[in-house]
Formats: structure tokens, sequence, C-alpha cells
């Protein structure tokens, strides 16, 4: 039987390293983006060999009301992973109210949004597994994040909320918290200070897209059939 999974922020590093590992895997997927549209056309030509259904759709998740123009799209659903965001960095003295209500809105507004609308559809199935990919900033907190570090708390307060409420219907709900990835999200960095991060990582290195995308691809499978309500940090023993 065909397993068809949403994937919110597609174009992103473990976006597309989690399409990639489910389309080998034999999932059918829904591939979210919002401004690149290149990076998707890129990754369609890439699963194309696998042989399965890949629906791009395009929405802007950061409009309170985006979350529809995925939800029209959507037609059988066994699993959504939310990979969808972006960060913040500075002060929060100097913060702007634009920049939270976006942070806020992607993070965690439509995120929600999504899920309540989607939910009926593993409902009417008895099963269904969601993954948030939030981030350790969520479980420890970050100086100069402390905007991105609450919106990354709110989402693991809602896996952990949510899966109270749907597990006797099937549906797990879970977290992944990656450390530090080697994703576009860093190129904000400079060396000097991603060398600082790979000092502070007991395991001397930033993470790999695709170490967070195998992570979902467990909380997604029949061998992590008793599992939900958890976060699992995949951070290279950082901040344990």
């Amino acid at each position: 039987m065909k397993k068809f999974v949403l994937i919110t922020g597609a174009s992103g590093g473990i976006g597309q390293a989690a399409a990639y590992h489910l389309a080998e895997s034999g999932y059918h997927l829904y591939l979210h983006y919002n401004q690149n549209e290149q990076s998707i056309k890129g990754l369609l030509k890439r699963l194309k060999h696998f042989g399965g259904e890949y629906i791009p759709i395009h929405a802007d998740l950061s409009d309170i009301t985006g979350y529809k123009q995925i939800v029209s799209q959507i037609f059988s659903l066994d699993g959504i992973i939310h990979c969808g965001g972006n960060s913040h960095y500075g002060l929060l003295i100097d913060l702007e109210p634009d920049a939270l209500k976006n942070l806020m809105n992607i993070h965690v507004l439509s995120p929600i949004m999504l899920t309540k609308e989607l939910l009926p559809k593993m409902l009417s199935k008895g099963s269904g597994s969601i993954i948030m990919v939030a981030s350790i900033w969520g479980q420890t907190g970050a100086a100069c994040e402390a905007a991105y570090s609450a919106a990354k708390g709110a989402q693991i307060a809602f896996v952990k909320a949510l899966s109270k409420e749907v597990a006797l219907n099937g549906i797990r709900v879970n977290a992944i918290a990656p450390g530090a990835v080697e994703t576009p999200m860093m190129e904000g960095f400079t060396e000097e200070e991603v060398d600082r991060i790979r000092f502070e990582i007991p395991m001397g290195r930033l993470g790999q897209p695709e170490e967070i995308a195998h992570a979902a691809a467990f909380l997604l499978s029949d061998q992590a059939g008793y599992i939900t309500g958890q976060v699992l940090a995949v951070n290279g023993g950082w901040y344990t």
C-alpha cells in the first residue's frame, strides 16, 4: 500500500535530505516550499529515478493563512515532517514585532494549524506519524536567539501535548532536536565561530542533514511503533 508523507520546508538542507531518504525507502511525498523553487526542481530531478509520486506544493507559512494552500492539495496522508523554519539572531531588546510574528507563524502557528487540518486524514486510517524538527535551543535555550528558542520550545510542548490526545487513535507524535547541522542556516556564522562550535561538541563535528533524515525515517517507521511524545536529540553529545 502506498504511503504518503508531507515534508514542509522540503527545499532546505534537512528537508531535502529527508525527502531523498524517504523516496529511496519507497515513500510518496508532498514537498512543500516557499521561496526556493529552484531547489525543489533540483530535488524532483534527483527523486525521479525512485519512481514514486512527488508533488511540489508552494505556500508561504509566514502568512497565518498559508497552511490552507497545502491542505487543499493533500489527499491520502500517513505522516508529516515539519521541517520548515528560519533562524533569527540578535538581542531580544532589538527584536522587531514583525520579525517575531514571522518567526512564530512559521515555527508555531502554521504547523499547529496545518496539523489540525490534516489530522482527520490520519484519524480515518487509524494510524500516522507526525514529526516536528525542533532544535537543541528549544531544550536548553540560546543567548541571542531568545525568540527562536521560545518558538522551538513551543514546538516541543505541542508534541508532548498532542501525542497524548491522539495516542489511542494510532497516531504517534514526536520531535527531533538537532544540534548544529551543516545546512545553509549555518552560513551566517564565520569560520572561526563554527570552529568554536565544533570545539564545544563532544563528537568534534557538525551534524549532517542525512543524520537528521535517518532519525525522521526511524520515527516514521513501524520500528518506532511504541514511541510517542518524545524528543530525540541528535546533537553529537552537545548540551546533554
